[in-house]
């Protein structure tokens, strides 16, 4: 292990921890450590890095700003790669009626939303309530009922432990809170185009980007550590109104609670566990299934072991990070 972490460190050029809780670093706040937490310096260094773990078989997990993410009580087994707000350079192209605003996956989302208004871009209020980094926001195809990622991405960076290359959008399969990054990829950089507007649609913009971040304070219980929405919503339907249908809103187990003010969140009272979240996932897809036949699919991320074991009719949803080798 001393090897590896001193391997690590000379390809990453930046920060290379063990042991690191991963619970402060998730906006639940709950799941045991990362044996090795690594922050490359910039894309080059990624993917050195990832050569250093192809080559040694360690696994490795990349962690966006952690909002769509639960860790188990166990932890993550191998790397847990991290990476920085100024990881990569911004650039902005002129389109003249539009921009390509390119950022680095390791900045916020806000960051994308007043880069845009720099450039008097317009539709992009969609984006401004919403938690996490650019790299999440492409990842998950993130959006509301007025607008996502997918409508504004043009292209992406990726690297592996063979280099860095741009994929099209088109390339991706975006669909509802989806994207198909190729095997073995981490996301680098995202070009975005944006539509630029007069100043009064500039201003309309901005205000529908206030209201919305409004709304978002008034209905979800965003004063408590939460994972975000844990569910995809179903077609014509909404998850949370399902789950309250059921009779869950409010419903505790230990720490964690399906949030008595929007029924699609659970909440970390204060000394949840990870386990705690994953029983109340459980209960209220059994619930609605039973109740309405319909099988809510979760949209956060379960990553790491956990303990007790995910039941089995989560475990298609574990994000288990596997082993990437170089091509030949």
């Amino acid at each position: 292990m001393i090897e590896l972490v001193s391997a690590l460190k000379r390809a990453s050029r930046g920060e290379v921890l063990r042991d690191v809780p991963l619970a402060p670093r998730t906006s639940v706040r709950v799941g045991g450590p990362a044996q090795l937490w690594v922050r490359p310096r910039d894309p080059e260094a990624l993917v050195a890095v990832l050569g250093v773990l192809c080559d040694a078989g360690v696994p490795w997990f990349a962690l966006g700003g952690g909002a769509n993410t639960v860790v188990g009580d166990g932890g993550v087994e191998g790397a847990v790669l991290k990476l920085a707000p100024d990881f990569a350079a911004e650039q902005v192209e002129e389109g003249g009626d539009h921009a390509l605003l390119t950022l680095g996956a390791g900045a916020p989302i806000a960051r994308f939303v007043s880069l845009a208004r720099e450039q008097r871009g317009v539709g992009v209020a969609w984006a401004a309530g919403i938690p996490g980094t650019v790299g999440g926001m492409v990842t998950m195809n993130a959006g509301t009922a007025t607008g996502a990622a997918a409508d504004h991405l043009e292209a992406v960076e990726v690297a592996t432990p063979d280099g860095l290359r741009w994929v099209p959008a088109a390339e991706l399969r975006l669909s509802y809170r989806r994207c198909e990054l190729p095997q073995g990829a981490v996301l680098t950089r995202a070009r975005c185009r944006v539509r630029r507007g007069a100043e009064p649609e500039v201003q309309e913009d901005s205000r529908s980007a206030k209201a919305d971040v409004e709304r978002r304070r008034a209905t979800q219980p965003l004063s408590l550590p939460n994972s975000g929405s844990v569910f995809v919503n179903p077609r014509g339907d909404f998850a949370g109104r399902l789950i309250e249908q059921v009779g869950l809103k409010g419903e505790r187990r230990g720490g964690a609670q399906i949030s008595d003010k929007h029924a699609n969140f659970i909440v970390n009272l204060g000394d949840a566990t990870a386990a705690d979240v994953v029983e109340l996932i459980a209960l209220a897809r059994g619930k609605v299934l039973a109740a309405t036949g319909i099988e809510l699919q979760p949209e956060v991320r379960l990553v790491g072991t956990f303990r007790p074991p995910l039941p089995e009719e989560l475990s298609p949803h574990h994000f288990v990070p596997l082993l990437r080798r170089r091509s030949a």
